[in-house]
Formats: C-alpha cells, structure tokens, sequence
C-alpha cells in the first residue's frame, strides 16, 4: 500500500470514529411514529409465533381431555338400518 492511500484509509478512518455532534431534532410526531412501528413490528412476530403454536397445542389439550371411548361426532348412532326396525 502506498504511502498516499494509507494516509487516505487514515483519515476515513479517522473521520468515522470520531463522534461529530449532530444538529438534527426528532419531533415528538416523528418518534411517537417510529416507536409504533417498531412495537408493530414486534408485536407481529410474537403474534405470528403464538398463531402458529396456539393451533397444535389447543388440539392437544383438546385430545387430551376427551374420553378414549369417544369419538369425533360424540353420542350420535350410526345411520342406516338397525335390528330393531
């Protein structure tokens, strides 16, 4: 590396890590607007991971709590002819 372009990487350097005092003002519209989009953002993700676990969880409990001897209808007979007709 020559002389000139170590100097110059020098001073980008230099220039990137040295704090410069901004002259910039968020108003109090702007960050109330930042601050929901990122707790929207948020809020979506743990939305989505709870829609997607509530599902097989629920069926679970669901299976879980139902009798063994049941089955997906309840109490309903058969239909079709009986012995009894």
């Amino acid at each position: 590396m020559t002389k000139s372009a170590r100097t110059l990487v020098l001073v980008t350097m230099s220039a990137l890590v040295l704090p410069v005092a901004a002259e910039a003002y968020i108003g109090p519209g702007v960050g109330a607007g930042a601050i929901a989009a990122v707790l929207g953002v948020i809020g979506s993700i743990f939305l989505a991971i709870f829609a997607v676990l509530y599902y097989p969880i629920k069926r679970a409990l669901k299976r879980r709590r139902k009798p063994a001897g049941d089955d997906a209808r309840g109490d309903v007979p058969a239909a079709g002819p009986q012995a009894g007709e």
